[in-house]
């Protein structure tokens, strides 16, 4: 299955540099940060970490367990918000080039079903056997690409209302249909998201993760989208800073508001308004602070140890998924724990760092190589 899912890549030879001309810096380092952080996790860096020392810091690297909010619950908003805001300036680049609509359209078609297929193709090599599951991020990245491409030439005000109906509509499907024993809107296996999970998979995730997850998900990349809008527009610097930190204050107030309240607790596993609201305004917060350190003060002298990994996001995933954590892993350890006389569980810390560096190595020698895996 592994040399199936890579086949679905692209490999593009290109002359990029650390910051080609119209791409944004600071939108390669968060993704290259976020996958460093998706790396680590599969190396078992957390986990390795976890049981040296416990403690409120590490937990922060791991998912709430259902009403709450940890950083690592800021991971996946922060990919699909990525991609939003990297479609848009790739499509309006290929636009300025003479690029036709239907072009554009035909390969976000081709994209979106190659990100379905990966992100179902994982489900499988995880489970051994072919199995239908929807669970995986890529998946959810299928559906919300096709629905913010469709919104990517729509003004602002379209955007950010379609963003805030996705995530409502959302919610009144959890508080409105109730069906037998899936009549709990908020209570893990037993809400809207788990019934209809039994209807197109025919199971129930045990960690409370649902399909339709994929419907308020859309508002990160639409607003992503937005993001991308706004950065590459014609206003000016500290205006499109000024903008970013309003809108993620009121995103935050909102989202911390409805939870309060009551009208929609923060859970990030089944992605109810409260969760949305809250992730999108805490990565729109971390976007305008990287753009201002390093698109406009210019703080750019580590910024390539994030760029090299950045680049070839979905490559590295891919590969951390399925070589990396079926294979790597184990190898590593086999020359880290035979060699270092130090007890198991630091030996488990050193295997998992240097599985880390490793991955890290392989996507800088590609940059290396002007090497660029794409979908």
């Amino acid at each position: 299955m592994a040399p199936v899912i890579f086949c679905l890549f692209c490999i593009h030879m290109t002359t990029t540099t650390l910051k080609p001309e119209g791409r944004l810096l600071s939108l390669d380092v968060m993704r290259g940060m976020i996958m460093i952080f998706l790396a680590a996790e599969s190396a078992n860096l957390y986990h390795a970490i976890k049981e040296l020392q416990s403690g409120v810091l590490i937990e922060q690297f791991f998912h709430h367990p259902w009403h709450g909010l940890r950083f690592w619950d800021l991971i996946q908003p922060a990919f699909m918000f990525m991609a939003g805001t990297a479609m848009y300036i790739a499509v309006e680049r290929k636009r300025s080039k003479g690029v036709s609509e239907k072009d554009n359209f035909k390969h976000i078609a081709i994209r979106s079903l190659k990100l379905f297929l990966l992100g179902t193709g994982l489900h499988c090599i995880y489970a051994g056997k072919l199995v239908w599951e929807l669970w995986n991020v890529l998946t959810q990245l299928s559906f919300t690409t096709l629905v913010a491409y469709f919104l990517i030439r729509k003004s602002f005000t379209i955007q950010i209302t379609a963003a805030l109906f996705m995530i409502i509509l959302n919610d009144v499907l959890y508080r409105v249909i109730l069906v037998p024993g899936f009549d709990q809107p908020f209570v893990q296996g037993h809400n809207f998201g788990a019934y209809v999970d039994t209807l197109l998979m025919g199971k129930i995730n045990n960690g409370g993760w649902v399909t339709i997850n994929c419907i308020p998900t859309a508002a990160h990349t639409i607003l992503g989208v937005a993001a991308g809008k706004l950065l590459m527009g014609p206003l000016s610097s500290k205006s499109k800073i000024k903008t970013l930190i309003i809108a993620g204050l009121i995103a935050l107030a909102l989202g911390y508001a409805v939870d309060l309240s009551g009208i929609s607790p923060i859970i990030k596993r089944i992605s109810t308004g409260g969760f949305a609201l809250t992730s999108v305004g805490y990565v729109t917060l971390i976007l305008a602070a990287l753009y201002w350190w390093i698109d406009i003060k210019d703080h750019k002298k580590y910024t390539w140890v994030a760029v090299v990994v950045g680049m070839n996001s979905i490559f590295i995933y891919i590969f951390f998924e399925t070589v990396g954590y079926q294979w790597v892993n184990g190898a590593v350890g086999i020359f880290t724990k035979g060699f270092l006389p130090l007890p198991e569980l630091w030996q488990n810390l050193l295997t998992a760092m240097a599985v880390l560096l490793l991955e890290w190595y392989v996507c800088y020698w590609l940059y290396l190589k002007k090497i660029f895996f794409k979908l």
